[in-house]
């Protein structure tokens, strides 16, 4: 097993550990009594992960003498929604949940940020533990605390920041994890070695064919580099004051995919597509060293992600999403851009967005 602690400044200490490693899961009741002891656990998962499962940890909770419960939702990213928080937040209720309780978030990315919001706002906050069952959610939504919900405006415009107690990453599960979702992760494991890790970077690049192959020990590798990058960056930056920015490279125009085609292009592609088009932003800014998006995007490409729009995002739409993302200010659409694979560019002031005039944005989402 590998630990990565997150280390918080207190106070409170908001401080917790990741695990790594196979059969975590065989092992729960003992660690949950270890790092987030209470009374009972309502157990949180989409009606996929909850067949495939969800009743096995509930029943694995109870054969450790732990009080636990299983409440699910609709899957899919359109669930990912203040209807589903009401209602999740009503059963909680409903079924005599307390402040003695917490959350266990046991799903991927969407799963996470909704229970983790639920445990955010629920009698104004109980704490929660992270069971990531997808590569993605493993390596990057997992971890940091970011919770929340999407909105018709845009994507994650209603939430909270509120840190796990801990997080459980086992690896076994990945076995179950389709192709298509596999890639996805893979989308942002590459996004770490862009912003903080050119030989990690390199690494991925060489190891695609054993990666999509669920090779064990590229994916031991995968997710423990990428756990460690996120953490320490996480670290630095709970709350993206400042350097944490540099996680959202691909995401500006990645968020701006998911929102104007309702959610039906998955997370993980749409980072794709948003980190080829803004290597290629960055380089035309004259910010990035010349090929580094020719590079970003073979190494997508090796990964069999997408790098095109969808025809289901019309690119006035798209601009018109940027400029309600999280990160404008002042009505300019801000970009967090790669000097060169493993490096992000930082400006004089020691900012890690940079603000993008509309018609270079509209040039390179045109190809122009």
């Amino acid at each position: 097993m590998v630990k990565v602690r997150v280390s918080l400044a207190p106070p409170p200490d908001a401080s917790y550990d990741i695990l790594i490693g196979r059969g975590l899961l065989g092992e729960l009741p003992a660690l949950l009594s270890r790092a987030c002891a209470v009374a009972r656990y309502a157990v949180i998962a989409d009606s996929h992960v909850a067949e495939l499962y969800g009743k096995k940890t509930v029943a694995r909770l109870h054969d450790g003498k732990l009080h636990a419960d299983l409440f699910t939702f609709p899957a899919g990213e359109w669930n990912k929604s203040r209807d589903t928080w009401t209602a999740l937040t009503d059963r909680l209720l409903a079924a005599g949940v307390g402040r003695d309780a917490a959350i266990v978030a046991l799903g991927g990315g969407v799963t996470g940020d909704v229970a983790g919001f639920v445990a955010a706002t629920y009698l104004r906050g109980v704490p929660y533990v992270q069971l990531p069952t997808t590569l993605l959610a493993m390596i990057d939504s997992s971890i940091g605390g970011k919770t929340g919900v999407d909105l018709p405006a845009g994507k994650n415009l209603v939430g909270a920041f509120h840190q796990p107690r801990l997080v459980v990453a086992d690896l076994d599960v990945l076995a179950t994890l389709p192709a298509v979702h596999l890639a996805a992760g893979m989308a942002e494991a590459l996004k770490h070695g862009v912003i903080a890790d050119a030989a990690y970077f390199g690494f991925l690049e060489a190891e695609h064919r054993a990666a999509l192959a669920k090779d064990g020990t590229v994916l031991d590798r995968v997710v423990a580099r990428s756990v460690e990058i996120k953490a320490g960056v996480v670290a630095r930056d709970e709350r993206e004051a400042g350097l944490r920015a540099v996680l959202n490279f691909g995401h500006t125009v990645a968020h701006a995919i998911e929102t104007v085609a309702k959610y039906e292009v998955p997370h993980g592609e749409a980072v794709a597509i948003g980190m080829a088009h803004e290597a290629r932003l960055a380089e035309r800014l004259g910010i990035a060293a010349a090929g580094t998006a020719d590079r970003v995007r073979l190494a997508l490409e090796h990964y069999h992600l997408p790098l095109d729009l969808p025809d289901t995002a019309p690119i006035d739409d798209l601009i018109a999403a940027m400029h309600r993302d999280k990160k404008a200010r002042g009505g300019e659409v801000r970009f967090a851009l790669p000097r060169r694979v493993g490096e992000m560019h930082a400006d004089a002031g020691g900012g890690w967005t940079t603000p993008v005039p509309e018609q270079a944005v509209r040039g390179v989402l045109t190809g122009g």
